[in-house]
């Protein structure tokens, strides 16, 4: 079966559990790059086992990483992904017709389904989950260390084919993430000058669990709603306690 000309670019720690079914779904692709960050688990035998392309590489951040991988890549197109997301059969075929066509797209997104505890959450800010993922490599750059955005020079299209992320193993990972993820935040706010008071996070983060539980519709998926609507809350929540911390800590130096 012949390959689509495409770059699957991918980086990864520790990613022996989810890799081999990422991998496996995007067999259809001509190439896989996966930069890696320090693994010791089997990460890189599987990956080489699936035939890809494996770089080892200090952590700069998930936008200086991506940006590594996909200048790694040889296609034109490239396809980023994560090791705990899928491409479901008919979004490959998608994926297949798009790169044939020679349009003026010059960037596709997808709607991401993500999966907590095997149910899909389609409700709260999970969904629909728009991210672009496959975009010509000489158009696209990633900025930022944390939230990492894809910033593409041209056109890009909106998709309604998906792309399966099973997310969280736990709530005690959702969480803990959540905690990493506002340190990150709060310190890149805080170096381009950003200001919050106590008011700032308790009402962002109310705002922010309303939101997802009741506006977006969280209540619908039980428990688990009710779990990712307030993580939701507390991510807002700590990200501006903590910018109001460093700010104290940085005046009383």
């Amino acid at each position: 079966m012949d390959k689509i000309p495409l770059s699957v670019a991918i980086i990864a720690k520790d990613e022996e559990i989810d890799l081999p079914g990422c991998l496996e779904s995007v067999s259809f692709a001509a190439e896989v790059v996966i930069v890696d960050c320090g693994s010791r688990d089997r990460t890189e035998v599987i990956a080489k086992e699936f035939g890809a392309r494996f770089f080892v590489e200090p952590w700069k951040g998930y936008g200086p990483q991506k940006n590594s991988a996909l200048e790694k890549c040889a296609c034109d197109w490239v396809l980023i992904l994560d090791a705990d997301e899928r491409i479901p059969p008919e979004t490959a075929v998608k994926i297949g017709e798009l790169i044939a066509d020679k349009g003026s797209v010059d960037a596709y997104s997808f709607r991401r389904k993500n999966l907590f505890h095997s149910k899909w959450i389609h409700s709260t800010d999970w969904w629909p989950d728009e991210v672009t993922r496959l975009f010509k490599r000489a158009r696209g750059r990633f900025e930022g260390l944390t939230h990492e955005k894809l910033v593409v020079d041209g056109v890009t299209k909106r998709l309604t084919c998906c792309i399966e992320h099973l997310s969280y193993n736990s709530y005690s990972e959702l969480f803990k993430k959540l905690d990493d993820y506002s340190t990150e935040q709060s310190e890149q706010m805080f170096s381009a000058g950003r200001r919050a008071g106590p008011a700032d996070a308790v009402f962002r983060g109310a705002w922010m669990f309303f939101r997802n539980y009741f506006l977006r519709l969280g209540f619908t998926a039980g428990f688990d709603g009710f779990v990712i609507s307030l993580s939701k809350g507390m991510g807002t929540f700590l990200k501006y306690a903590k910018l109001y911390e460093l700010r104290n800590l940085r005046s009383r130096q």
